[in-house]
């Protein structure tokens, strides 16, 4: 029987040295079409430097980038391993779906949410994988689309988190010396 004490018993925390992240299609031409987009950046961009910050492994995707262009420039010097892809799910891109299994929680942020994160997070889940997304990282053209995406994600089991609460599981303590630091980024 396990106690409070026993740290073997499996956690639902996204703990740092457990989990890895994924900021998908945070594209120029994408997001100026996306509603909240300037929050969907600036939640992805908190996420990208506590990861940096903390060592957690980071990506991105991008969709077409030929025709829709790079992962947007206020992101893509935080994220150096970035995937191209011509599957709406990443989840069937070969090299990324290596990257993703390498261990832990998927976490997923970017846009659009009813299309390649809903997609991605349903392909890694049906492969077995702990997926987690991020409700305030994310967007859709139509807050609509935004919303069913979430009721489909909820539905099928997938953790639904804030970059806030991730941020502070990844801590997990304020005694640590990048505590200041990304607590700054928060407010």
């Amino acid at each position: 029987m396990s106690g409070p004490a026993d740290r073997s018993a499996p956690t639902p925390l996204v703990l740092t040295g457990n989990s890895r992240l994924v900021i998908i299609d945070v594209q120029d031409r994408l997001l100026a079409a996306i509603d909240g987009a300037e929050q969907v950046v600036a939640r992805c961009e908190l996420l990208a430097r506590a990861a940096h910050r903390l060592g957690i492994p980071l990506a991105a995707t991008d969709q077409n980038p030929a025709g829709i262009g790079p992962t947007t420039a206020r992101l893509a010097t935080l994220v150096p391993l970035r995937f191209s892809k011509v599957h709406f799910a990443a989840s069937n891109q070969g090299d990324f779906l290596a990257w993703a299994a390498g261990g832990g929680t998927v976490l997923l942020c970017g846009t659009e949410a009813h299309i390649c994160v809903l997609q991605t997070a349903l392909g890694l889940t049906g492969l077995g994988l702990k997926v987690a997304v991020v409700v305030d990282a994310i967007g859709s053209r139509h807050p609509s689309d935004k919303a069913a995406a979430l009721d489909r994600l909820r539905h099928h089991r997938v953790e639904l988190v804030t970059a806030e609460m991730v941020v502070f599981e990844w801590l997990e303590r304020y005694d640590r010396p990048e505590f200041k630091e990304l607590l700054r980024l928060v407010k």
